[in-house]
């Protein structure tokens, strides 16, 4: 009886079947577009995601925070970069596997040539809706999780910032572009994260962390680079720049302004927060390193070296010299 309505959770709907071309003899390609369906099948991979977190928690980083005994806020820390690890590696390497198998490292001009791309290929709308699916169920892992109400805002931005952009570059028919800097950001992020997994183990290691700075600064760069180079340059030279909502077509002048103006906003809102990082490491890193200055004391005479003495090192005036009794006169012979 349920049949029909459970199918749009769990299966992939708006499935079109094209006619075989020359290169295909054999088969008839099978692609799909989004429509409102879309929803139920995020959702439903929303619980599978949830479910997949708490295995991982129990089985794994639980297991592992009872050996280390780590405090409560490196606890929290390894919990958060342990799932996360898991999350962009998986997707780093399906990613991948996309970008391979359909050929976008070969020909790069796929990233714009034959827009709208309102047709795609299951594994890439199956992505797209897995990618959906899990920053959704960062929602109610913030209670899961009991995460800290100080840090809760912060959690908001990164997972607001993640749903915006890849539902962005899936309902403007950019999921070409998208999966390419999906998979190049998820790749930097892993190597974080990985690399604190790492110092929470061993705090003397240090050169995860030197590479993803470096790697970090050529992300954002590929980035820029990759998404004027497509919206700029190649949306822009696209012989159909109507809107269209039947055909998926938003190559006009707003939207690619729009896009280009979110992507290089986010960019900079990224450099701030790491340059900020960084500069907080090394104050931390230059305190830590530099030893204690210690002045020797200066012997006087007479009354001034007791004065000094009496009112602390070096003559600087101490808390328990300010509160100590005074010295009484001594009685003339």
């Amino acid at each position: 009886i349920t049949a029909k309505a459970s199918i749009i959770f769990v299966t992939l709907q708006y499935n079109v079947t094209l006619p075989a071309t020359e290169e295909q003899a054999t088969e008839s390609a099978s692609l799909y577009y989004y429509g409102i369906k879309d929803l139920a099948t995020v959702f439903f991979y929303m619980l599978v995601a949830i479910i997949i977190h708490a295995i991982i928690q129990e089985y794994v980083l639980d297991k592992i925070n009872r050996r280390m005994h780590f405090s409560k806020t490196k606890h929290s820390k390894f919990n958060e970069s342990g799932q996360l690890s898991a999350f962009y590696f998986f997707a780093c390497v399906w990613g991948t596997f996309i970008l391979v198998s359909e050929n976008y490292i070969s020909d790069p001009t796929i990233l714009w040539r034959a827009y709208p791309h309102n047709l795609m290929t299951f594994q890439m709308k199956f992505f797209y809706i897995s990618q959906l699916a899990y920053w959704f169920h960062a929602f109610p892992e913030l209670y899961f999780q009991k995460t800290k109400k100080e840090d809760i805002p912060r959690q908001l931005v990164y997972i607001g910032l993640y749903l915006f952009h890849i539902a962005g570059a899936y309902l403007l028919n950019l999921n070409h572009l998208g999966l390419v800097l999906l998979v190049l950001h998820y790749f930097v992020e892993f190597l974080f994260h990985i690399s604190r997994l790492f110092y929470f183990s061993d705090e003397k290691y240090q050169k995860g962390f030197s590479l993803w700075a470096v790697l970090f600064v050529l992300g954002r760069l590929l980035t820029l680079i990759l998404s004027v180079l497509t919206v700029g340059f190649g949306l822009a030279r696209a012989e159909n720049q109507k809107l269209d909502f039947s055909t998926g077509n938003f190559n006009v002048l707003a939207v690619r302004i729009a896009v280009l103006a979110s992507i290089c906003i986010t960019q900079a809102f990224m450099m701030w927060k790491f340059i900020n990082f960084q500069l907080r490491r090394w104050r931390e890193h230059s305190t830590f390193q530099a030893p204690p200055v210690r002045k020797k004391p200066t012997v006087t005479k007479g009354r001034s070296s007791r004065k000094g003495t009496e009112n602390g090192v070096n003559g600087t005036v101490t808390s328990n010299g300010a509160d100590s009794p005074r010295n009484r006169k001594e009685k003339s012979s």
